[in-house]
């Protein structure tokens, strides 16, 4: 785990850095802070916050030069005592053009804003879309034009926005700002038009420079386009304060909250007990026991269906319903008599069965829930089989597709298959979902799709009068079991945001809480429709 931690340590630092040192140099000599600098500035010192698609485009687009970080930072964090999103360009990122996955990262934090119904803060400096890949972000449904569309439905919803422009706003990202509630800029860096001087001269030949063509005198004593100008990146930044600390409460959904008391273990004892070795059975309780508060944990039907955890606890406070898997021995029939074997978290029909109960519980009584992963997937084999495991299991999505209060997903180990969906993974709206360093997405484990897929290629290749000698096999399976293990990493799910981020397990307590309180301002839960679950 240290070792892990180590590298996770190591990528987020080079984050700060952006587009590197030359290119931050550049940025400050125009007299600007960075994308870093000016979100530090907003928010509340002492007060927690997390980052949101933390390694987004992480070794994506290598042949374009790289993209770290998608080209924005987004945080969820307090402005003055308000909980809120903060999008920032990172102009020192290819002068913050827009990637397929920029995009990407700028809807998550709109999703997160208007699902927990928070103020979102855009500090603006973009080149645009990067025209080289213009075809994967402009024109599909959840492309750069879903961002306005966005803007306009969290006007209807009342949900605050205020926009900064802090340096370039070009053609159609000219709406995000303009769309917004409240438009600022910066005199001298800040400029905001449909297209350039270069691009009006050769459209309609009109010869003019960009100050005078959108900068921020002409948008705010000529065009009335922007709300006030500023004369540098603080002021700025000030006059958002000023705005967030009038804005009013929101009707709060009501989620339970106590006095905090601290976990019965140390955060960093989580690294000792959770056991490098994918297959070893652990305690799932002594990795709770970490995160909820001490004394509050109460398990649901604990002598059934073990292989999946339920329990009621709190959290900084706040109360929760937890969904874990469980590794542990098993006995099992086998040729020859009983053996012992060591399930990695596979979910059984009693503990679907458990599961679906208790997720219906949570949503009748507004208790938030948190999924923990650790899940090769389903039992499989004729018993399983016979015994119904496909409608168990089919309980357990539908209670949970179907849930309503806020849910949470920590993949902490492997994240395999249907259990990935029974466990809450991307595809059911979590509402925050973050991996652990020793986490592990895909339809199955590596050497399991090492050896289907040689199978496979072995068939294939056979079908043609070629067949592979001991040595040949053993290398095709090296490789494909190579690639395969690449794209189980966390960060590879990571930088396509299939995940929030790759966290230090000790920040997990944190996020919960800040998730809980974020979900909370929104008051609009609707009713608890499970759907048919067959019995």
């Amino acid at each position: 785990m240290q070792k892990l931690l180590e590298t996770l340590n190591q990528k987020t630092e080079k984050l700060f850095l952006g587009g590197g040192i030359n290119k931050i140099q550049k940025h400050k000599e125009k007299g600007k802070m960075t994308a870093w600098e000016r979100i530090i500035y907003l928010l509340d010192e002492n007060k927690p916050y997390t980052e949101i698609g933390i390694f987004a485009g992480d070794n994506m687009y290598e042949e374009h030069g790289g993209c770290p970080n998608a080209g924005v930072v987004v945080v969820l964090g307090y402005v003055q005592n308000k909980l809120c999103i903060i999008v920032s360009n990172d102009a020192t990122v290819k002068a913050g053009a827009w990637f397929p996955i920029s995009g990407k990262k700028n809807l998550r934090a709109q999703e997160i804003a208007m699902e927990n119904h928070l103020p979102i803060i855009y500090l603006v400096d973009s080149a645009g879309v990067y025209l080289p890949m213009q075809e994967e972000i402009f024109p599909d449904k959840e492309h750069f034009g879903r961002i306005f569309r966005n803007n306009a439905k969290m006007s209807s919803m009342g949900i605050p926005q205020i926009a900064a422009i802090m340096g370039s706003c070009v053609a159609g990202g000219a709406y995000l700002p303009i769309m917004s509630d409240y438009a600022l800029i910066v005199e001298g860096t800040g400029s905001v038009f449909l297209a350039g001087s270069y691009l009006v001269k050769s459209s309609i030949g009109e010869v003019i420079d960009n100050e005078t063509l959108g900068g921020a005198t002409t948008h705010t004593e000529i065009s009335g386009v922007v709300d006030n100008k500023y004369p540098d990146d603080a002021s700025c930044l000030n006059a958002i304060k000023n705005i967030i600390e009038k804005i009013g409460e929101n009707p709060k959904a009501g989620f339970s909250r106590i006095e905090p008391k601290l976990s019965k273990l140390t955060p960093e004892s989580i690294y000792q007990n959770l056991p490098d070795d994918r297959l070893k059975p652990y305690n799932m309780l002594q990795i709770l026991d970490a995160i909820v508060d001490e004394g509050t944990l109460e398990e649901y039907k604990k002598d059934y269906g073990k292989t999946l955890m339920c329990a009621l606890a709190r959290v900084d406070g706040w109360a929760v319903g937890i969904v874990a898997n469980q590794r542990e021995i098993v006995k099992a029939k086998k040729p020859g008599g009983t053996q012992e074997m060591q399930m990695g978290g596979v979910i059984y029909s009693d503990s679907a069965d458990k599961a679906a109960r208790f997720i219906m519980n949570c949503n009748q009584q507004k208790i938030p829930l948190v999924f923990f992963q650790d899940v090769t997937g389903f039992m499989v084999g004729s018993r399983s089989e016979h015994g119904g495991i496909i409608k168990d299991g089919a309980k357990m999505v539908n209670a949970m597709a179907n849930s309503v209060v806020p849910k949470f997903t920590f993949i902490i180990g492997n994240s395999y298959g249907a259990g990935n969906y029974a466990m809450c993974g991307k595809a059911y709206d979590p509402r925050l979902i973050y991996a652990w360093p020793t986490a592990q997405m895909a339809v199955m484990s590596g050497a399991s799709a090492g050896k289907t897929l040689l199978q496979i290629q072995e068939a294939t290749l056979k079908a043609k009068g070629v067949t592979l000698s001991q040595e040949e096999k053993q290398i095709l399976l090296k490789e494909i079991e190579d690639k395969y293990n690449e794209q189980l990493s966390p960060y590879y799910a990571a930088a396509r945001l299939w995940v929030d981020g790759v966290i230090d397990p000790k920040d997990t307590r944190k996020i919960i809480s800040m998730g809980i309180e974020a979900a909370n301002h929104n008051a609009d839960i609707p009713r608890y429709n499970v759907g048919v679950i067959q019995t």
